[in-house]
């Protein structure tokens, strides 16, 4: 199903994220550093639909280069976690939005490599000009949500390391993992009207650094 991106598309997933119970970090995770990343909605590349920005990091990054991921990083002090989603969408794609695009948020997931992220839903708007910072990001995709909401979008292994499954995202002839493909799961199951936990989805060990 394409979802048309105009005010009724913003509206409905703007109601979705209303009506979400967020899950908040527990106080039991201090150990674990803040992050936040973006799900930035704006039209697909053809024109038609909805669609989300994923970028492929930069094979320079210390960490987790030349994988795909949301925008976002590592909070600042004395960052909420939105501040910090929407300072690193500035930063890495040079899309400057506000507080008042933000449409909602999801839940904490935390990762294997020490971070808690916070995932912010924000309304890009129509024909964004993105440029993105070559320091940071390689290449930047936009993905319609109607790959996101096809049965066979994500699918679960498992891991001799583990017990918790592990979600993957099928894109193009390959696939993604948690945490992005856990933050995504997460979003496609909010626009079916669902409410789904993925803290307990694992990540692949490649990940855990």
């Amino acid at each position: 199903m394409t979802r048309v991106f105009d005010d009724t598309t913003r509206r409905k997933i703007a109601e979705l994220c209303a009506g979400f119970p967020r899950a908040a970090a527990e106080l039991a995770t201090p150990a674990l550093k803040r992050a936040a990343v973006v799900i930035a909605l704006t039209d697909s590349e053809a024109g038609e639909g909805t669609a989300f920005l994923l970028t492929r990091r930069a094979e320079g990054l210390r960490s987790h280069s030349a994988q795909w991921a949301l925008p976002g990083g590592r909070c600042d002090a004395g960052e909420t976690g939105m501040q910090a989603a929407l300072r690193e969408l500035h930063e890495e794609l040079g899309l400057e939005l506000t507080e008042r695009e933000v449409l909602g948020m999801l839940d904490d997931y935390p990762t294997r490599s020490g971070y808690l992220i916070t995932p912010v839903v924000v309304w890009a708007g129509p024909g964004v000009s993105i440029v993105p910072n070559p320091a940071e990001v390689a290449y930047v995709h936009r993905v319609g949500l109607d790959e996101i909401e096809r049965e066979d979008a994500f699918s679960f292994t498992s891991i001799p390391e583990s017990t918790r499954r592990v979600v993957r995202f099928r894109l193009g002839g390959g696939h993604i993992h948690a945490p992005t493909a856990a933050l995504i799961y997460q979003f496609s199951e909010l626009l079916a009207g669902r409410y789904t936990r993925v803290a307990e989805l694992e990540q692949p060990v490649f990940a855990w650094r």
